[in-house]
């Protein structure tokens, strides 16, 4: 049994960037797991147990080389694809938080967040790294951006939280359940049938319940439980000795940081003759992103990646 700890140590390095600005920082974890993790072991050895490459339906192991990765387009209709054709449809990795648009910070539904992560300066970027932050607050808004982190591309929310800049990785928009076909009272007191009596002590109820937010009261008591037994079993002496393989770190290069003061004069001289252009040739503007091709909807065919 493990549980995983915070680290310091930054999980990535690029740049913020927006028009033609380019703002230093690393990321690192906003968030410590703190479930167990159950570790097979051999009772024989205390060898740690791993997983094997079983067929299915035969129940013998097979090679990794006899392996090849599909998806099931239609029950029991399977698409093989290459290690090349995927490795070839991975998103180019560009060390950089690509904001794409400003919206109001009160538009994303909190169903979206996924995993947050800090977003530091380095590289002296810190002027304008608040500089950021602090027009963010100003304006209430809050960055959509697009990141590559490990060859995977994630949609993303850059959101001023204290002195900091978090970014919260979102669901892509197909990931996210329709509520369509749940039923939910209908919106409202009078629609729902709520009488002014029965808000009001529904009110009174919520604000004698009501406190400042404080996580250290709010704690796991199974993994308190767990931790309990394990330090029982410490002190009598009874634990096993297990070897782990170590880690590789992996180095990451940053971006430089330019002057900023002509970086914001550029980028609003650009912002302005895009629009001057598209005012003279009688063009709508496109909102950012919509010029990306959108892939197909996941729910036109049943698919699953093995």
């Amino acid at each position: 049994m493990t549980t995983s700890t915070s680290s310091s140590r930054s999980l990535w390095k690029g740049a913020i960037s927006f028009g033609l600005v380019h703002i230093p920082v690393a990321l690192h974890s906003a968030t410590s797991e703190q479930g167990l993790n159950f570790d097979w072991l051999d009772k024989r050895s205390m060898d740690p147990v791993g997983y094997k490459r079983i067929n299915k339906k035969t129940g013998k192991e097979i090679d990794k080389e006899n392996i090849v990765k599909g998806i099931e387009y239609e029950d029991g209709q399977y698409v093989v694809l290459s290690q090349e054709e995927i490795s070839a449809a991975y998103p180019k990795t560009t060390q950089t938080i690509e904001i794409e648009m400003f919206v109001p910070a009160t538009d994303i539904p909190f169903v979206y967040l996924e995993r947050p992560y800090y977003v530091v300066p380095i590289n002296k970027g810190g002027k304008v790294y608040a500089l950021l932050r602090e027009a963010l607050l100003k304006t209430r808004r809050v960055g959509i951006a697009r990141v590559v982190i490990q060859t995977k591309q994630h949609l993303a929310v850059l959101v001023p939280s204290g002195p900091a800049l978090v970014l919260n990785l979102l669901r892509w928009g197909d990931e996210i359940r329709s509520w369509e076909k749940l039923s939910f009272p209908p919106e409202g007191t009078e629609e729902a049938g709520i009488t002014e009596k029965e808000l009001k002590m529904a009110e009174q109820l919520v604000m004698d319940m009501s406190g400042k937010w404080n996580p250290e009261e709010f704690r796991d008591s199974f993994k308190e439980e767990i931790m309990k037994l394990v330090l029982e079993k410490v002190e009598t002496g009874d634990i096993q000795t297990v070897a782990q393989p170590e880690e590789a770190e992996t180095g990451r290069s940053s971006a430089q940081i330019l002057d900023l003061t002509e970086l914001l004069q550029r980028s609003l001289k650009k912002s302005g003759d895009k629009e001057d252009n598209e005012k003279s040739s009688g063009r709508k503007s496109v909102k950012a992103g919509a010029d990306t091709e959108s892939p197909p909807t996941r729910g036109a065919h049943k698919r699953r990646a093995v």
